[in-house]
């Protein structure tokens, strides 16, 4: 905790990569890229190959893909489990396939109820389905899959949010889960979810729905997004990250918001729904911001960065600033830890932690006219700010460790070499 305390890793161990990462998603320390031109995955994962030079290794696996119709992939390192998903011909009745791998050995999972599935079957349009976003997941058991914009087979435009259990025969569409409560963002609001088994059939039920804050007019909320939860940490309490961008159709400029909320507080929140509106449908009213959200979230304005809001447990860490500068310049940058445990904070407070490199933040919220709604304070948290600065362009953050893909410039800015840097914070 010391480390994590000043922000001063004990170690630090790095290995030069031999090509530029592109579309690359982190699982529980391993770092998954498409190399489209080698018609293949590879998973790579940094290790301690001797613990007296510190020198590592990068252990690698491959799968491999058909360039011409790969459209993304998500991994799960915990069940050797890599999900590729795979565009179909116009024409064709379902929207893409979805291969269901071993990680390991680049072969049809041995778990999997079937190797291949065809996902959204009769659910679009054969000749106009063309999703311009799409996002997968892979949560324990279950495989979820959300395409934004999408024709449906009416030609309606729709956004289409399907899961189904990977290891049964019998893949039922449902919509997105967490354990056996799920949370799906709308334009408004969230809504809270129940996945119940009766008689070996899902069946959803609405629990709750929480507003968000009311913006200024001509604003709207552009998009939402979840920041992904590791797999192994999803049974305890932890920080949720959810992340706003608006949008005005009297500007070019997206302000862009992310607010963090305890898991176990939105549980917590469905007795409150329910003690005031009963039981939720898609007709009962929504619980107010001002019900729930000044005194239990915590809101932060971002630039469009790819090193923020990586969380683990309790604790965030992100690189400050942007990593271009204004005069087109790569820049390193420090980093800042936040951490949210209350008992922590609590013992801050009473002054049984050191306060040499660290403050307490609480009562503060951002100051911005884009919200008609108090933002409020909720949620104080330690900060802790690196006297170190670092070139990285992204980053993934574990219990005791934080990897860094870092930039090494040459003779101009466009001419960049990467490497994996592993911090070590014990």
């Amino acid at each position: 905790e010391t480390a994590w305390q000043r922000a001063e890793y004990s170690q630090r161990n790095s290995i030069p990569m031999s090509y530029s990462p592109d579309n690359y998603r982190w699982s529980c320390g391993i770092l998954g890229i498409p190399a489209k031109s080698l018609q293949q995955l590879k998973f790579v994962q940094p290790s301690l190959s001797d613990d007296d030079t510190h020198t590592i290794d990068l252990q690698q696996c491959i799968c491999k893909i058909d360039s011409t119709v790969f459209e993304g992939y998500s991994f799960s390192p915990a069940q050797d489990l890599v999900a590729i998903l795979s565009k179909t011909m116009r024409g064709e009745s379902h929207a893409y396939n979805v291969t269901f791998r071993s990680l390991s050995e680049d072969k049809p999972h041995p778990d999997a109820g079937s190797p291949l599935v065809k996902a959204l079957d009769n659910q679009i349009h054969p000749q106009l389905f063309d999703s311009p976003y799409t996002q997968s997941m892979i949560f324990g058991d279950y495989y979820g899959l959300l395409c934004k914009y999408a024709h449906k087979a009416d030609d309606e435009l729709v956004d289409l949010l399907q899961i189904w259990n990977w290891k049964s025969k019998e893949a039922s569409p449902v919509i997105f889960l967490t354990n056996d409560r799920f949370l799906v963002a709308s334009a408004r609001e969230l809504k809270l979810f129940s996945l119940d088994t009766i008689d070996s059939v899902n069946a959803i039920r609405l629990v709750a729905r929480f507003s968000f804050p009311a913006l200024r007019d001509p604003f709207i909320f552009h998009f939402i997004t979840f920041s992904p939860i590791p797999f192994h940490a999803s049974a305890h309490n932890q920080l949720i990250a959810i992340n706003m961008c608006m949008s005005a159709p009297t500007t070019n400029k997206s302000p862009y918001f992310t607010f963090y909320i305890e898991r176990n507080t939105l549980l917590e929140l469905e007795s409150t729904y329910i003690s005031r509106y009963g039981e939720a449908s898609q007709d009962s009213p929504s619980l107010p911001w001002s019900a729930w959200g000044p005194k239990y979230t915590r809101f932060f304005e971002n630039s469009y960065n790819s090193c923020t809001h990586r969380i683990f447990g309790f604790r965030s860490a992100e690189l400050i600033g942007d990593l271009v500068s204004r005069d087109g310049v790569l820049q390193p940058r420090p980093l800042r830890i936040r951490d949210f445990n209350p008992h922590r904070v609590t013992d801050f407070k009473a002054g049984n932690l050191s306060t040499s490199h660290q403050r307490l933040v609480e009562g503060e919220s951002p100051n911005s006219t884009l919200f008609l709604d108090p933002l409020g304070p909720g949620l104080p948290y330690i900060e802790t700010i690196s006297q170190e600065k670092f070139l990285a362009n992204d980053m993934t953050m574990e219990a005791n460790r934080i990897t860094l893909l870092s930039l090494k410039v040459g003779n101009s800015m466009y001419d960049t070499s990467q490497s994996i840097e592993m911090l070590d914070f014990e």
